[in-house]
């Protein structure tokens, strides 16, 4: 007998496995269905093998300066394939927990790729043939891949995106970033704490483009300083074939070529449609992504759609938030209580991490803004644990005083900005937090500070001049 179900997911990835898994809490009878592996592209080749390598990585990088805190390690050196087997190991063990959970709880797990016939009906097709799975409400949560822009030599043996990047075999010498985002940043920061020789290129002015301005000249800063050589407002034209490759660009209009093992190519992701939806069928979308109202459903009544394939911000956590909104309204017709900011973090040295309004941001929407900062470097918690230049910028409504906005780059930062966005979605005030009790000696204290910054004056800060 053919089986029914309330919900079928397409896509394992965090929104996915997340919703079938809250669907199934709710009473829903749920089918999850995945062409790979469970835990989709943030799991197997995206958040937490680059972190995971990122983890050996740091530790190289510090143990080198070994005898500035009274330790030696004679003849350091580091295994590249080890390094990517512990990667693999940290993954496999994840993604063997999400399906001890997805058999918990009573979800049905379909192995294959999902294609959508119509409402209500999906094709399930693996190697031994394809069945169809009958379904009263489908979510599509099968997020992006990446985008690779139309660069002659692009398609090139050693050019590879970050999905090939996370499975090479041997450690590149030279290594070329095409694209000095997220991405870009976070591998720039993993090779060269290895030793390779970096070159990251970005069309853009500056490196994570997208960010506080601060933040991109720091971190272009102490890149720099750890040997990577960056070129921004960079146009590549062309990757030439050979032993090395080579990579030529054009820079403020002088042309320049580069060589390298292998080359990255990090531009930005775009939705993983392919084979999606059976041919003819008729579905709304917007700039290529799937085009929602304010419950996540699309154009066609009973499917839904959440996190990277409907655009927005792509970010794991922000698409799991997605998929829980969409089956809670689906099972008990809840309004979804959204969260008015969404931390983004990037893994460099330092963490960096920021949420809600920058400066820029709040006075591009009429908005006269305080903006209080702390630097890091004089915490005795960056002094003991060697972090570099680092600072903390809260941005408060000044009339009101109310926190629109946390740009951090310090020692912690990923960690700290979950307190930072709370208090953006509770509006609480300069003076609310300055009136927390904060531990010491910890990164959190800088919080304390630029809050009283922001107040106008900072107890562990020289006291600004007066005009």
């Amino acid at each position: 007998m053919e089986k029914a179900y309330d919900l079928a997911v397409i896509g394992g990835g965090p929104a996915g496995y997340e919703a079938a898994i809250r669907a199934s809490q709710l009473g829903l009878s749920t089918a999850l269905i995945e062409n790979r592996e469970v835990g989709g592209t943030c799991l197997n080749r995206g958040c937490i093998p680059t972190k995971s390598i990122l983890h050996s990585s740091g530790l190289y990088r510090e143990a080198k300066r070994f005898g500035e805190i009274g330790l030696s390690a004679d003849g350091l050196s580091f295994d590249f394939s080890a390094v990517m087997q512990r990667k693999n190991a940290v993954v496999a063990e994840l993604r063997g927990g999400i399906e001890q959970l997805l058999h918990a709880n009573a979800v049905d797990l379909y192995r294959g790729k999902g294609t959508l016939q119509k409402a209500g009906v999906i094709a399930v097709t693996d190697e031994s043939g394809s069945q169809e799975i009958h379904t009263a409400r489908i979510l599509l949560a099968v997020g992006c891949v990446p985008a690779v822009p139309p660069i002659p030599g692009a398609d090139l043996p050693g050019v590879v995106t970050s999905d090939g990047l996370l499975e090479l075999n041997a450690f590149p010498r030279r290594l070329v970033i095409v694209g000095g985002g997220v991405i870009g940043a976070e591998f720039a920061t993993a090779f060269s704490d290895l030793g390779c020789e970096v070159t990251v290129i970005e069309a853009m002015q500056r490196i994570l483009p997208t960010m506080d301005r601060e933040i991109s000249q720091s971190l272009s800063m102490i890149l720099k300083k750890r040997g990577v050589q960056i070129h921004t407002s960079s146009l590549v034209e062309k990757i030439t074939e050979g032993a090395p490759l080579s990579c030529t660009f054009t820079e403020k209009g002088t042309e320049r070529s580069v060589e390298a093992d292998c080359i990255l190519i990090s531009v930005g992701r775009k939705p993983n449609i392919t084979g999606l939806f059976a041919e003819g069928l008729d579905i709304k979308m917007e700039k290529g992504f799937l085009a929602t109202n304010g419950h996540h459903e699309t154009s066609l009544p009973g499917v839904f759609a959440v996190g990277d394939v409907a655009g927005g911000i792509q970010l794991a956590h922000a698409a799991s938030a997605q998929g829980i909104e969409a089956v809670e309204f689906m099972a008990q017709g809840e309004e979804p209580v959204r969260s008015r900011a969404v931390p983004a973090c990037v893994y460099t040295s330092p963490e960096i991490a920021c949420a809600g309004l920058t400066a820029d941001e709040a006075k591009q929407q009429g908005l006269e803004v305080t903006v209080g900062k702390a630097l890091t470097a004089a915490l005795g918690k960056s002094l003991i644990e060697r972090e570099e230049r680092g600072f903390v910028k809260l941005v408060f409504e000044k009339q009101s005083g109310m926190l629109l906005g946390a740009q951090l780059m310090c020692g912690r930062a990923t960690d700290l900005i979950a307190g930072l966005t709370q208090a953006i979605d509770q509006r609480l005030t300069a003076r609310e937090l300055v009136s927390v009790i904060r531990p010491h000696p910890t990164f959190s204290e800088a919080v304390t500070e630029a809050a009283e910054d922001a107040l106008g004056g900072a107890i562990h800060a020289v006291p600004r001049a007066k005009r």
